[in-house]
């Protein structure tokens, strides 16, 4: 029976899967086989160890995670057990959403408590603000929830944020947060962040609960450990104190959510917190080539704030890495319309990442043009994203004033917003090009401001609204702007339709190298490798938001299976202007043996030769 369970595991998975006993940490590189370890561990508790399943807890980030290692723990265990035959799986907010349901009520907390969602979330941060009679037009209030919860992720309480505010933003959010925490009290409710801070808060205050779940469940496995914040760390932490048989896998250079407050910390810290912990490093890889590989870690060591795992398959070695400068974003769209076909990988085979949501704007125009059917992950396209139909509205009612369906959408935005807007009608605006007119229009009414909530979903928004200013700048007349953008428009209707009279598997994606993280394809795009861009402007002066852009970038990397493209352009028509860009830091770490098309850039910072786009390319752009 153990042979068979441990049958298909490498040397050092078999080591991780019967360390049962006692703090262990699995590192696991990309495509190590994380999963299967994790799982296999479980499976062998209960099956050579013979411990119950429910004493034992796994949780996850994502239901998706959760949902995954289930059916692979019931194909391992060789039958269909019920439910109740499983340990206890889920994320961290299902988990503590159980421990209150059961035990809340010595908080003060009724077993039939409602859990808020985002939306909920933010209706009831919109009643607080209306209750102190705060303009929601002036405070971002998806602004303030990300603030609220940043700050409940640090396990800061209501009442105690108030001694941390400094300066107007954060003394506003300590008003809000107060009131929203009445409103949630009264309606018996709680947010997904309550959920965590309401379980630890139970634990503190009562030890004899936490000493029933403890001896409930005496084996914790906690996935993508690196991905924790402060207050699912001191869970766990709080969890495993009795028995210590925690287990806990994942990879500090896989850390990307800094923004959410996850800390790579608690993952590097492991051992200090558990002495005599077992560390166990995953690094064979089952995904990608040798080439792919080093190149990740060339990438990744210049990083000296975590530990870094050399990764290593039996894999070929594979295809050395195009590094490849276009002329502009429009030629690099262009460039990898080509190499889909040329190289006639299915289309689902293939991905393009980029850094910031506004890079999806030129892909998509080009992949409308040309035909080839995509799908945004984890996205809206981009003349559908609601800053940038906020805009529209704007400049159509500038083009036609008797347009009813815009005027409604601007009076949604303010009526102050509208009011300013208002007053450009009467001024003459028949010699402004559409670029200065937009420009205008974000003076007149502080759009930019009104999106600023201070979080990284504000920025990212931000920026969309900026990259419409390079379409603005590419069609001078209003008009032929707008019908442009109605044509892009229509396009995606037919996009929409090819896709339903086809295999809906068969679409080229694009997604952020954030959105990007858990999944693989065989070819792969990563664009806009440029300094400023990748690594973003925002993290050059800050060492740890640097550091955080070196491990997004090796998530990109670690992202392809047998082929991949490094693109970047010589100008880039970003936010309205034409800029001149140097190659991506990320780029010049490769080394010269790994690389085709590499000149000497690596010690100069230069760019690459030209590429010539293949000549069939407009075959594809009048499909």
């Amino acid at each position: 029976m153990l042979s068979n369970l441990l049958d298909d595991l490498n040397p050092v998975q078999k080591e991780a899967v019967k360390a049962t006993e006692g703090p262990t940490l699995i590192m696991a590189g990309a495509g190590s086989g994380k999963t299967k370890a994790l799982t296999h561990r479980v499976a062998y508790l209960i099956k050579e160890k013979a411990v119950p399943p429910e004493n034992i807890c796994v949780l996850t980030f994502t239901n998706k995670a959760s949902d995954e290692m289930k059916g692979r723990i019931i194909k391992l265990l060789s039958y269909q057990p019920k439910t109740s035959n499983l340990p206890t799986m889920g994320t961290f907010h299902f988990f503590c959403a159980r421990i209150l349901r059961k035990d809340g009520h010595l908080i003060g907390l009724p077993p039939s408590f409602s859990i808020y969602d985002e939306h909920d979330a933010l209706d009831a941060i919109k009643e607080a603000m209306k209750h102190l009679d705060l303009s929601p037009q002036k405070s971002s209030p998806s602004g303030i929830k990300n603030t609220i919860s940043q700050a409940k992720n640090e396990m800061i309480s209501s009442l105690e944020y108030p001694q941390y505010a400094r300066g107007y933003y954060q003394e506003t959010v300590a008003k809000i947060y107060l009131e929203y925490q009445k409103i949630l009290e009264k309606n018996k409710a709680v947010d997904f962040d309550d959920l965590l801070l309401l379980t630890v808060k139970l634990f503190q205050t009562y030890p004899e609960v936490l000493s029933q779940y403890q001896l409930q469940f005496r084996y914790i496995l906690i996935d993508e450990y690196q991905d924790t914040n402060t207050v699912q760390y001191l869970l766990s932490k709080l969890l495993a104190h009795r028995y210590k048989n925690i287990c806990v896998v994942g990879d500090a250079s896989q850390s990307i959510y800094m923004f959410r407050g996850a800390d790579f910390r608690n993952i590097v810290n492991f051992q200090r917190d558990y002495p005599g912990a077992r560390v166990f490093n995953l690094e064979q890889n089952y995904r990608s080539t040798q080439i792919i590989l080093d190149a990740a870690f060339a990438v990744i060591s210049k990083n000296n704030s975590h530990p870094i795992l050399k990764l290593w398959t039996n894999n070929p070695p594979g295809e050395k890495i195009e590094v490849v400068e276009t002329r502009n974003e429009e030629e690099e769209a262009l460039f990898i319309v080509s190499k889909i076909k040329k190289f006639n990988f299915p289309l689902s085979s293939c991905a393009v990442l980029y850094r910031t949501n506004a890079q999806s704007r030129s892909l998509e125009e080009i992949f409308l043009k040309a035909g080839v059917p995509y799908i945004l992950v984890g996205g809206i396209r981009f003349y559908e994203r609601k800053e940038i139909k906020d805009i529209l509205a704007y400049l159509r009612l500038l083009a036609n004033s008797e347009d009813s369906i815009s005027k409604n959408r601007i009076e949604k935005i303010g009526k102050t917003r509208a009011n300013r807007f208002r007053e450009l009608f009467s001024e003459t605006l028949t010699n402004y090009t559409t670029l200065e007119l937009l420009d205008l229009i974000l003076q007149k009414t502080d759009y930019l401001d009104y999106l600023d909530d201070g979080a990284d979903s504000g920025k990212s928004r931000i920026e969309n609204v900026k990259e419409l200013r390079s379409v603005a700048q590419q069609y001078p007349n209003l008009i032929e702007f707008l019908e442009n953008v109605a044509l892009v428009e229509s396009e995606y209707s037919s996009d929409e339709k090819l896709k339903r009279g086809q295999n809906k598997k068969e679409t080229v994606t694009l997604t952020t190298l954030h959105q990007a993280k858990g999944l693989e394809w065989p070819m792969v795009f990563i664009v806009g490798m440029e300094e400023g861009l990748f690594p973003h402007s925002r993290s050059l002066l800050n060492p740890n938001e640097l550091e955080e852009e070196r491990r997004l970038c090796y998530v990109g990397i670690t992202r392809a299976k047998e082929r991949l493209f490094l693109t970047y352009t010589r100008q880039r028509l970003y936010f309205g202007t034409r800029s001149n860009n140097l190659v991506s830091r990320f780029v010049i770490d490769l080394p010269e043996e790994l690389i085709n098309s590499a000149t000497n850039y690596q010690d100069r910072g230069q760019f690459l030769d030209d590429v010539t786009i293949d000549q069939d390319q407009d075959e594809w752009l009048n499909v």
